[in-house]
């Protein structure tokens, strides 16, 4: 579950409480907490830094990373990631997103500050969007600090209205979104009923422990092939390395091979961890830690996907996507430069073909080879990263086939993979090329050509 929301909206505060009042955090840490914020003259902080545990972060007052921590329910576990809200920290954002199953999106009901996070430049919009495009669709929206209104319904119900609006044009089904009136600071309504007359008065839902209880689990694509997106790196204790992310697909085992790409080498998985316990197996949804033997730590890198040897990820420079434009002040020509964002992967790219412009809701085309798109239009577009990335086709595996465009610090579209061996595409260690292009290529090594590209060539005076 990863918790999003506006800078300032009191993510850390409202989940480091809820964190404390489940017992996962002891009362002498608390005090500690609560002696050592008050000698910064950050008392209202206290809580936050159950989750905010660098200096910096604390110094600061902000969330800089994704912090990550656990705590169970009635029916559940549930793996927190407490995502930055400042816009500086959306790629950390992403990567966080890009990991959640379920999402809360946290709200300053204070008057002017709800309005200064949804309105134009806000990240309570972005959030929500960024949240719903890389693949959670269950959402819970908490109306925090709503003791700073006196517990006002009118207010709460202000916000629901043009939240529940936006939300519904961001791709929510009005089911899978629940809104929920908290304060993180005093714990009202978070893991028990609210005792607060002003809010008992009109308020009779669940607390938001009952709402996160009630969360369903996704199906796990366990019978695909293997894949890990890389997200951190770090020496082990012992010999190898150790790489952390989170299963996508399929499962993985201490003891098995895997092929590291886009380097095409293989690694032998040496040792696995779930939250700091060794486990023999991992399985698509778990966030593990993978030691790795046999493999130099300084060819891999964040975003690189660890896979199976048998099924190997696609590599490529060159692909074809569905894209939906949120929001550009430029219309998007040939040639334009975004910044792309696949899991934890961050990558410099250039939309280089405008396709077809197509139906917002049929999907069908409306203009093939437009001049131009503009914002809240469907495209087919291809794109180009300026070096081989690993992807999949959104079909396959929707995890690896979903990614975020973003230009000057601004998320400006989402996107599905539709296609990936445009030019070149690595499949077992064998390079595929599409001849319909005019190129000329010079090898010392065999090229593949699959059976229907060859009877296109017939003829054609092509020779290899």
């Amino acid at each position: 579950m990863v918790v999003t929301g506006h800078v300032d909206a009191g993510k850390s505060t409202l989940m480091g409480h809820l964190l404390y009042k489940l017992g996962r955090v002891n009362s002498k840490v608390m005090h500690k907490y609560e002696q050592e914020s008050k000698k910064l003259g950050k008392q209202s902080f206290m809580y936050a830094w159950i989750l905010d545990e660098t200096g910096e972060e604390r110094a600061r007052g902000i969330t800089m990373d994704v912090g990550q921590s656990k705590f169970e329910t009635d029916s559940k576990i549930v793996t927190l990631l407490d995502a930055p809200g400042h816009k500086d920290f959306i790629p950390n954002m992403i990567t966080g997103a890009a990991q959640a199953d379920v999402a809360l999106l946290v709200v300053d009901s204070t008057r002017g500050e709800f309005e200064t996070g949804f309105e134009s430049g806000g990240q309570t919009r972005e959030h929500a969007l960024l949240v719903r495009s890389l693949g959670a669709s269950q959402l819970c929206v908490v109306v925090n600090k709503l003791d700073t209104v006196g517990w006002s319904e009118e207010r709460f119900l202000e916000i629901s209205n043009k939240l529940g609006s936006f939300l519904k044009q961001a791709g929510f089904r009005e089911r899978d979104v629940t809104f929920v009136p908290c304060s993180g600071l005093t714990g009202e309504n978070l893991t028990e009923p609210c005792t607060e007359p002003a809010l008992t008065k009109w308020y009779k839902g669940l607390t938001l422990l009952e709402v996160i209880d009630k969360f369903k689990c996704p199906e796990r694509p366990i019978s695909k092939p293997f894949r890990l997106s890389v997200n951190d790196i770090f020496k082990g204790t012992g010999s190898g390395f150790c790489v952390s992310g989170r299963v996508e697909t399929g499962m993985v085992q201490s003891g098995d091979k895997v092929l590291i790409q886009p380097q095409n080498e293989t690694a032998l998985v040496k040792a696995l961890m779930i939250a700091d316990v060794p486990t023999m197996t991992a399985f698509a949804g778990d966030c593990v830690t993978v030691t790795i033997a046999n493999f130099d730590q300084q060819n891999i890198a964040v975003g690189y996907i660890l896979c199976d040897p048998l099924s190997p990820v696609p590599v490529t420079s060159k692909f074809e996507a569905r894209i939906v434009i949120f929001n550009t002040k430029v219309p998007i020509t040939r040639g334009y430069p975004v910044l792309l964002h696949l899991q934890s992967l961050s990558e410099q790219a250039v939309i280089t073909k405008l396709v077809a412009q197509l139906n917002k809701s049929s999907g069908e085309v409306v203009k093939r080879k437009p001049k131009c798109l503009l914002r809240n239009n469907n495209a087919v577009v291809v794109i180009e990263t300026s070096r081989p990335i690993c992807l999949e086709l959104y079909r396959d595996i929707k995890e690896l086939g979903r990614f975020m465009l973003r230009v000057g610090g601004v998320t400006i579209a989402a996107g599905l993979v539709t296609q990936v061996n445009l030019d070149s595409v690595l499949i077992n260690n064998s390079w595929y090329f599409n001849f319909s292009l005019d190129c000329t290529f010079n090898f010392s090594d065999s090229v593949i050509i699959q059976e229907n590209e060859w009877k296109s060539l017939k003829g054609s005076g092509f020779g290899i």
